[in-house]
């Protein structure tokens, strides 16, 4: 699954990274890793903190529930080029909100299409779990809740 998301953000990273003067040449595929990261990184610490449901609801209902996670995520990613790329705080937030949202977008549709296993909801949270329980079971309850 890990490698699937790092290929959606790198077939959504266009101008938003790749095509991006302020991201230096050199450090594009770590950029890349790291929007990947931080898309993973506020799904587990959802998960962590008792919140299954919340993602559970922005798979279902994305278009209209839980912007906070797509803002969530793009903030965390604006903070990483920030901090590790040197990107002036501006810069960083205009990539992040150009890349995130897109790539989020498409994970939804991947997940609902049920045409891509990895990204098939419960399978991604078990894996984001490390395989720990098989989360379909409590996936498919809560979507019929």
């Amino acid at each position: 699954m890990f490698e699937k998301l790092f290929l959606l953000v790198k077939n959504n990273a266009g101008m938003a990274i790749m095509n991006n003067p302020v991201i230096p040449a050199g450090s594009r595929e770590a950029v890349l890793t790291e929007a990947s990261s931080s898309i993973i990184d506020v799904l587990k610490n959802l998960m962590e903190t008792g919140r299954v449901n919340d993602i559970i609801k922005f798979f279902q209902f994305s278009g209209s529930y839980n912007q906070s996670l797509v803002s969530s995520i793009t903030n965390k990613f604006a903070n990483r080029l920030n901090k590790f790329y040197s990107i002036d705080m501006p810069a960083a937030q205009a990539a992040a909100a150009s890349l995130i949202p897109a790539v989020m977008t498409q994970l939804v549709q991947q997940s609902n299409s049920k045409q891509t296993e990895e990204f098939a909801l419960g399978t991604m949270l078990s894996q984001l779990n490390g395989n720990q329980a098989d989360l379909n079971g409590l996936v498919n309850k809560l979507m019929i809740a």
